[in-house]
């Protein structure tokens, strides 16, 4: 997959008639974030039949090596997920969340069913209307920062015009501005997931996939992240889908909760944090916080150990 997502930047010079990428903005750096459904977040939420992203009947297996079996990763995956909302995928490892985000995004084919983004049905990837943030950085070591954002401009058909603002925007958003001429092997691994997260911004789309972008950090830098992540979400009003391990990270984040069982998944519960955005770190603190961070636990810990018998 790794070799996938670096590929889907590197075809930017095919989509873009193969433009060379050029130094980037001449104007930086410049001195200037059960099957259960349960209440509604207190954000703003869609019509019925409005929903950003709708998920029906998904189902997904591979192909097992060895003896030509097959491999089922997700079971009729029924949900829907609001405009401007702030959801987390969060079950066991290896029940299939990032096999639906990769669905969801077009990079993937579900054996049976179908997903909807804005009413249209996926049947490939769609760089006009989803951004991917991923694990790994996928930034290109040849290229300074502002030319990595650049790529990603160019794939999504940006006209020269518009990408150097662009570009500048997405990098004061993270704090990144002053580093926009280095080159990846020069900034911390929180420095690059800042840059990964601008890029997802400039891109301007309305939906942002993310595949545990904070996993590599430490626990203190990714709390700091993720503080940074829920200001923006508040200033930009994106749907943002966010794949976790982290039940902490859940919780300070999202708005619903798809907490998923062991493979095949399904979705077992839908747990609601009434929060406003931009969450403040006291949440992490509260009575509140722990109580939902504790059902969670009490959700997962079957799920877990039936993961955990899979692998052994």
């Amino acid at each position: 997959m790794p070799a996938l997502r670096t590929a889907i930047f590197l075809q930017s010079s095919e989509a873009a008639g193969r433009e060379t990428v050029p130094d980037g903005p001449q104007v930086v750096p410049s001195s200037v974030g059960e099957r259960r459904n349960e209440t509604v977040s207190n954000r703003e939420s869609s019509p019925v039949g409005d929903a950003a992203i709708t998920i029906r009947g998904v189902s997904k297996s591979f192909d097992r090596s060895g003896d030509g079996g097959r491999l089922p990763a997700l079971d009729a995956v029924d949900l829907e997920i609001r405009r401007n909302e702030f959801v987390c995928l969060l079950g066991p490892s290896g029940c299939g969340k990032s096999t639906l985000l990769n669905i969801i995004g077009g990079l993937l084919e579900p054996s049976t069913g179908e997903v909807f983004v804005n009413r249209k049905r996926v049947a490939g990837p769609l760089p006009k209307e989803v951004a991917f943030v991923f694990q790994e950085d996928t930034l290109l070591p040849w290229y300074t920062i502002v030319q990595n954002m650049y790529v990603a401009l160019e794939f999504q058909g940006v006209p020269r015009e518009q990408r150097d603002d662009r570009v500048r925007a997405a990098l004061e958003a993270v704090g990144m501005t002053d580093f926009a001429r280095y080159y990846p092997h020069q900034l911390s691994v929180g420095m690059k997931q800042r840059v990964a997260v601008a890029r997802g911004l400039s891109l301007q789309t309305d939906i942002v996939l993310m595949d545990e972008p904070f996993a590599a950090l430490d626990e203190q830098t990714r709390m700091v992240l993720g503080e940074d992540l829920s200001e923006l979400l508040e200033r930009t009003r994106k749907t943002i889908v966010f794949v976790t391990h982290s039940l902490a990270e859940a919780v300070f984040l999202s708005d619903r909760i798809f907490v998923f069982t062991a493979r095949p998944a399904h979705l077992k519960s839908v747990v609601a944090v009434e929060e406003p955005h931009p969450r403040q770190p006291s949440f992490m603190t509260s009575d509140k916080f722990n109580e939902l961070r504790n059902r969670l636990y009490g959700l997962l810990r079957a799920e877990i150990r039936e993961a955990v018998r899979q692998n052994v």
